[in-house]
C-alpha cells in the first residue's frame, strides 16, 4: 500500500491512450478525458494498480486514467499483441507500466500476475477487474456447456481468484507495515454491467455473471472491511468499445439503444474509467460494497425517449 505522504497535487497533462470507439457522442474531451485543460492531480503517485482486460475498451481507458494520475500500472490481458501495443503507447507517453499475459480463469496465471506485479513494483494498492467477455450466441436454449463455462470462468471465477490473491497481498502489506507508517489500505473495483439487473434474452449467462460479480462485491466488502480494504463496482450501460462496435455500427440497433438512454448518447470508456478512479481514491474513503451505475439514465427509465431532432 502507498504511504499517504507520497500523494500530491502535482499535475500531469496530456492525451491518454485508447480511443473511444464507434458511436460515442460528445462527452469528456478525448484528448485529456476531462472537460477542461487543467492539469490532472496525481492522486495515485507511488501506488501500483493492476488492471485486467487492459488491452482495449474500458480496461485500457482505466489503465490510462490511473497512469495519467501517477500510478505504476500492471496491464493484464490475453491479447498479447494489443497488450504489448498498449504498453508501448504508455511508455512513449512517459507512463510507468508493465504488461503481463494472463488468463484470469487459470489459477497459475493469476499467481504469475501477482508475482510479476510484486517484482516490478513491490506492492499492489489497487485492483481493477475489467476483464470480461460476452458471447453473441448467448441464447438460453442453444448455449453450449463449454461456452457457459468460459463466460463464468472469465467474468466471475477469474475475478474471484484474482481478488482473493490480491486481497491476501493487501492484508499482508498492512499487517507488515513499519511502525509509525501511515498506510492507505487496498482497494478493489469490479466492472459489472447494467445487465446484472436488466434482462436480455440474448445475454442470459452474461447477465448471470455480472449479477454474481455484484453479489461478490458486497460479500468481499464485508469480509475485507476489518482489514481496511474497500471493494466497489461500476455498472456501465452502453459504452463504445471493441466488444460493442459491431452492434453500434448498425443504425437500427444504435437507435434502439439511444431510445432507451435519457442522455441520448453512447458513453466513452473514459467516462467509466473516471468513476473507477474515483472509487479507488481517498475521496471515496467511506464507500464500500456499492455498485455505481454509469448508464446515462437507463436504469430509472420505464419507457423509450422521444426521438431527438437533429435538423436544428
Amino acid at each position: 500500500m502507498a504511504d499517504r505522504s507520497e500523494e500530491n497535487n502535482a499535475g500531469l497533462q496530456g492525451a491518454e491512450p485508447g480511443g473511444s470507439g464507434a458511436g460515442a457522442a460528445a462527452g469528456p474531451s478525448e484528448a485529456t478525458g476531462t472537460r477542461t485543460s487543467a492539469p490532472r492531480r496525481k492522486r495515485f503517485a507511488g501506488q501500483t494498480v493492476i488492471v485486467t482486460g487492459a488491452a482495449s475498451g474500458i480496461g485500457r481507458s482505466t489503465a490510462a486514467r490511473f497512469a495519467s494520475e501517477g500510478a505504476d500500472v500492471v496491464l493484464a490481458d490475453t491479447n498479447d499483441e494489443a497488450g504489448n501495443a498498449t504498453l508501448q503507447d504508455f511508455r512513449e507517453r512517459g507512463r510507468s507500466a508493465v504488461y503481463v499475459s494472463c488468463d484470469i480463469a487459470e489459477r497459475l496465471d493469476v499467481l504469475n500476475l501477482i508475482a510479476a506485479a510484486r517484482e516490478a513494483y513491490d506492492q499492489i494498492d489497487v485492483l481493477v477487474n475489467a476483464a470480461g467477455i460476452s458471447d453473441e450466441a448467448d441464447d438460453f436454449l442453444s448455449l453450449s456447456e463449454k461456452a457457459f463455462d468460459r463466460l463464468m470462468g472469465i467474468n466471475l471465477k477469474g475475478s474471484f481468484l484474482l481478488s482473493q490473491a490480491v486481497a491476501r497481498e493487501m492484508k499482508g502489506a498492512v499487517e507488515n507495515a513499519l511502525p509509525g507508517t501511515t498506510m492507505t489500505p487496498g482497494r478493489i473495483v469490479n466492472v459489472s454491467s447494467i445487465n446484472a439487473a436488466l434482462a436480455r434474452p440474448d445475454r442470459i449467462v452474461y447477465g448471470m455473471t455480472k449479477a454474481g460479480l455484484e453479489s461478490m462485491t458486497r460479500g468481499m466488502a464485508v469480509a475485507l472491511a476489518p482489514h481496511g480494504i474497500r471493494v466497489n463496482a461500476v455498472a456501465p450501460g452502453s459504452v463504445a468499445t471493441p466488444m460493442t462496435e459491431k452492434a453500434y455500427s448498425d443504425d437500427a440497433k444504435r437507435a434502439a439503444v439511444l431510445a432507451r438512454t435519457p442522455l441520448g448518447r453512447i458513453a466513452s470508456p473514459r467516462e467509466v474509467a473516471s468513476v473507477v478512479a474515483f472509487l479507488a481514491c481517498d475521496d471515496a474513503s467511506y464507500i464500500t460494497g456499492e455498485t455505481i451505475v454509469v448508464d446515462g439514465g437507463r436504469m430509472p427509465l420505464h419507457y423509450t425517449m422521444a426521438e431527438r431532432r437533429t435538423d436544428g
